[in-house]
């Protein structure tokens, strides 16, 4: 087999860095095209100086001008580039085959859906992407002969229990529901009247993951879970009502799919992304990952519970968003954003999150995503007003 070229977009972050685990691991299977990051210079030229990728892009100028620098000191023949338009350049390039979209929020949007339009093998970790255009997204992989492979853990075991072809929709190949599992996140037993009082530092405390921050702060309110209701609606082409959230804190059943003739399929493992990543960059074939077997003798125990919608009001706020349809899960997104970085930077309470969300889809216009610069109007409209309520509700 041809060693396949791969595009790490958000090279630096948690799922970058688990990808090129198990590049290392695969050196004569797929080598390192082009690796980008945000601001974290340091840490890519690091990267760089390991895998001599073709391209390195910092969003940051500045960044990028630092590691220009680096990369001559060490005469490292790596092109270094800037800006956005970089992103999409490198997704699109000839001789990637793989394009790994790892970057955190709505900034992943664009070079992902140029990957999508340059027909590339996508292996998506960037759930916004669908949250914000899934018709749209879904429409370009179609159009132009892109694979889409679920990277989250949980939409990567739902796809593992899918029958292999789906082409009438899951309940004409006999599925029932899709059960997506969710550890509960730090505060799953913690007394509600005190998460008014929650710090940034709480928040980030994942028992089960390591993740970023904003990510882990998503897992705190659940509103990562609901990012995922929505994302499965896309990926499976099926309703909310298909879409069940279980409460699962071993986080060692990955989710489930229930079939009609009463099976239900599960994917179990670790808690380790690599397992995702490897399964997707080899798919249909399967690679060793780095991950540990699971041991089932020392899991012992397997427990599930319905979600709490009173403790976790976020997971509701994406189900309602689903219900008004159109551009209402732009406006989750881009609200949501706005307040996890509001309250990471402490200028917001915890449980304000949900409070900016709601008045958020309140307020917001919301209409049919049928191109892509509604969907960039609607994000730039919903964080306007998220800005708005996050200002109002400030050290309250």
């Amino acid at each position: 087999m041809a060693s396949q070229g791969i595009c790490v977009l958000g090279s630096t972050g948690t799922i970058g860095v688990n990808t090129l685990d198990v590049i290392r691991r695969h050196p004569q299977r797929y080598h390192v095209v082009a690796l980008t990051a945000q601001q974290s210079d340091e840490a890519l030229f690091k990267q760089c100086v390991e895998f001599k990728p073709q391209y390195a892009v910092l969003v940051d100028e500045l960044a990028a001008q630092r590691l220009s620098e680096q990369l001559i000191k060490q005469r490292i023949d790596t092109q270094v580039l800037s800006g956005v338009d970089a992103l999409c350049q490198v997704a699109r390039l000839d001789n990637v085959d793989q394009v790994m979209a790892a970057i955190v929020g709505a900034a992943g949007l664009m070079p992902a859906l140029a990957a999508a339009r340059a027909g590339k093998r996508i292996l998506l970790a960037n759930k916004e992407a669908l949250v914000m255009s899934g018709d749209l997204f879904m429409k370009e992989v179609k159009q132009h002969g892109a694979t889409l492979l679920p990277i989250d853990s949980e939409h990567n075991a739902i796809f593992q229990c899918m029958p292999e072809s789906l082409p009438h929709g899951l309940q004409t190949a006999g599925v029932n529901k899709i059960l997506l599992t969710a550890s509960g996140g730090p505060f799953r037993n913690r007394p509600v009247e005190s998460l008014h009082d929650v710090t940034p530092q709480e928040a980030v405390a994942h028992p089960n993951w390591v993740m970023g921050q904003k990510i882990s702060v998503d897992s705190a309110t659940m509103m990562n879970k609901g990012l995922e209701v929505i994302e499965a609606c896309w990926l499976f082409a099926t309703q909310a009502s298909m879409v069940e959230v279980v409460v699962h804190p071993q986080s060692v059943i990955h989710s489930m799919v229930s079939y009609n003739d009463g099976s239900v399929l599960a994917q179990l493992g670790n808690p380790d992304m690599r397992t995702p990543i490897a399964h997707a960059m080899a798919w249909p074939e399967r690679i060793e990952s780095g991950v540990e077997p699971l041991d089932i003798f020392q899991v012992a125990r397997l427990d599930f519970e319905k979600p709490d919608f009173a403790r976790f009001p976020c997971l509701a706020m994406a189900y309602e968003s689903l219900r008004i349809g159109g551009t209402a899960t732009t406006a989750l997104n881009a609200a949501n954003e706005i307040a996890v970085d509001a309250f990471l930077n402490k200028q917001l309470r915890f449980t304000h999150i949900v409070e900016v969300i709601e008045q958020t889809l309140k307020q917001a216009i919301h209409i049919e995503a049928n191109d892509l610069d509604t969907v960039l109007q609607a994000d730039k409209d919903a964080r306007s007003i998220a800005l708005e309520w996050a200002a109002r509700l400030e050290k309250k």
